[in-house]
């Protein structure tokens, strides 16, 4: 496996972690249909959540956040949207970024943008 790719498998493994210990119940962990694939699906109280995770081992190319495109964000939507054809009971949704920085000797960072919209 690439170490881009065991970054990015870290990274999502510690976003569960911060989510879980952030009080959110993870329903699916990338969630796939067709071609669209969403990195978490969680909800706190009555809001869904659907969670694009962005992981770096520097700030050489800036901050994991950057990297989320309009393209990225779009795609986000329309797999929610897929989602919630399946499953309509959800009233409530938002789209959130969750940024782990994993810099050399120093615990995880994270920066957790709630309600993104474009």
């Amino acid at each position: 496996m690439a170490h881009h790719n065991i970054t990015g498998k870290n990274g999502e493994a510690l976003a569960l972690a911060y989510l879980i210990r952030n009080d959110f119940v993870i329903l699916h962990t990338n969630w796939r249909h067709s071609h669209y694939e969403i990195d978490i699906i969680a909800y706190t109280g009555n809001i869904l959540h659907f969670i694009e995770v962005k992981t770096r081992r520097s700030l050489r190319f800036g901050y994991p956040e950057e990297s989320v495109t309009k393209k990225k964000m779009e795609s986000l939507m329309n797999g929610a949207e897929v989602f919630l054809l399946l499953y309509p009971q959800w009233k409530r949704i938002q789209y959130d970024i969750l940024s782990v920085n994993l810099r050399k000797n120093q615990d995880p960072e994270y920066f957790f943008i709630e309600d993104v919209s474009l």
